[in-house]
C-alpha cells in the first residue's frame, strides 16, 4: 500500500501536474494540501475519471486539504482539531482506507515570528499531538502526512543559516515537532535518510530549485503499528522541475499490507 501527500499549491492551478503525478506514480492515497478552493470548487469528478474518489475540506483562496484513494471512497473520521472552536482555518482531514488511519495536515506557516501568526502555529501542534495521542491510544495502524512547516533538524535544508529567522526553524517549532516523535511516532523520511540532506520544497524565488536549495518540511509520522510495516519511502523530486510545477515534491511510504 502507497500512501502519499503533495502540497498542490493550488489544485486549479497545478490541475493538469496533478493527474498526471497520480497517473504515473499510482499511489493507493494521495493526502493533498493547499488545494485553495471552497467545496463546491473542487474538481472531483477529474479524479475520478482516473480511478479516485476523494473527501475534501475547502476554503476560499487559501488552506484546504483532501484525501483520495484509488478504487474507494475514504471514509471520513474528522475533519479540523478539537480545541478551537474559532479556528475556522480547513488544515486538517482524517479518514480511514483499507483499515489505515490516515491524517492529512497542512500546519501553519507561522511567520511573521514572534506574533500572532508564531503563537497560532504552536498552538495548533499542541491540538494535533493532543489527537496524535488519541489515535496512539487506539493501538491501529495511523499516518499523519502533510506540510507540517517545520525544518526538523539543521540537517534538513541547504544552509540553516539561510532561514535562521524563520518561524520553521525556530527552537520552539522544532521542539513541538520533536514531542511528536518522543511519543512514539516515527518520521519515515528520517528513518530512511539519517544523515539528512533530502529536500520537500524549494522556493520559486533566487533560482532554488536550480541550485538545489531546499528543505524538508513534508513528512509522514507513523504510529508504532505502521512502521513495523514500513518497507520503502521516498519524495517524487523530478516532478517539482516540471512546467507549472508546486514549490512541493510529493513524499510517499510503502507498507505491508
Amino acid at each position: 500500500m502507497k500512501i502519499a501527500s503533495f502540497n498542490i499549491n493550488g489544485i486549479k492551478a497545478r490541475l493538469p501536474r496533478l493527474l498526471e503525478w497520480l497517473e504515473e506514480t499510482q499511489p493507493d492515497v494521495a493526502c493533498l494540501q493547499e488545494i485553495k478552493t471552497q467545496d463546491e470548487g473542487f474538481p472531483a469528478d477529474e479524479f475520478e475519471k482516473i480511478g479516485y474518489q476523494a473527501i475534501w475540506h475547502g476554503q476560499k483562496s487559501f488552506n484546504g486539504v483532501a484525501i483520495l484513494a484509488r478504487g474507494e471512497k475514504p471514509v471520513e473520521i474528522q475533519r479540523g482539531l478539537a480545541g478551537e472552536p474559532e479556528d475556522d482555518h480547513s488544515r486538517y482531514i482524517e479518514a480511514e482506507v483499507r483499515g489505515v488511519r490516515i491524517a492529512g495536515i497542512y500546519l501553519p506557516n507561522g511567520n511573521p515570528q514572534p506574533g500572532p501568526k508564531f503563537d497560532y502555529k504552536l498552538r495548533w501542534m499542541e491540538r494535533l499531538r493532543a489527537r496524535m495521542a488519541e489515535l496512539k491510544a487506539l493501538e491501529i495502524p495511523a499516518i499523519v502526512t502533510g506540510d507540517f512547516n517545520v525544518i526538523p533538524t539543521d540537517a534538513d535544508i541547504w544552509n540553516p543559516k539561510a532561514m535562521a529567522d524563520d518561524a520553521l526553524m525556530q527552537p520552539e517549532s522544532r521542539d513541538a515537532y520533536l514531542r511528536l516523535l518522543n511519543d512514539g511516532w516515527t518520521d519515515a523520511i528520517a528513518t530512511h535518510n539519517p544523515n539528512g540532506g533530502v529536500w520537500t520544497y524549494w522556493d520559486y524565488q533566487a533560482g532554488a530549485w536550480q541550485k538545489d536549495h531546499g528543505f524538508r518540511i513534508d513528512h509522514a509520522l507513523l504510529s508504532p503499528e505502521l512502521a513495523d510495516r514500513l518497507v520503502a519511502c521516498g519524495v517524487d523530486k523530478a516532478h517539482r522541475g516540471r512546467e507549472k510545477a508546486s514549490d512541493h515534491a510529493p513524499v510517499w511510504v510503502e507498507i505491508r499490507d
